[in-house]
């Protein structure tokens, strides 16, 4: 059974830099991702839809960038549930660096 995490991310940036650095942020994962997978990613006003494939499983999830949070939402695949706890933790941190003002 597929499962999502959810995760809520404050920031003060406002939403137009916000939404750069989720940018930038997906254009890392590409670069990371060194084509052992594919990304696809389609914006919808300040609602990102995106997706990830490889190995035979594909996670989709959703970004959506407001005025002082940014809320993203991973669907996992069953084989990838389990690791969904592990996985929440993991996009909390990463995502408050990406967010945090500098």
């Amino acid at each position: 059974m597929s499962k999502a995490v959810t995760v809520t991310i404050p920031h003060e940036l406002g939403r137009a830099e916000a939404r750069r650095r989720v940018e930038a942020g997906f254009g890392d994962l590409s670069k990371h991702l060194g084509g052992l997978g594919s990304v696809t990613k389609s914006w919808d006003g300040d609602r990102l839809n995106f997706g990830f494939a490889t190995m035979g499983q594909a996670i989709s999830g959703v970004i959506e960038i407001a005025d002082h949070s940014v809320r993203l939402e991973v669907i996992l695949p069953n084989l990838l549930a389990m690791m969904a706890g592990k996985l929440k933790g993991r996009l909390q941190k990463e995502g408050q660096l990406l967010l945090d003002k500098k």
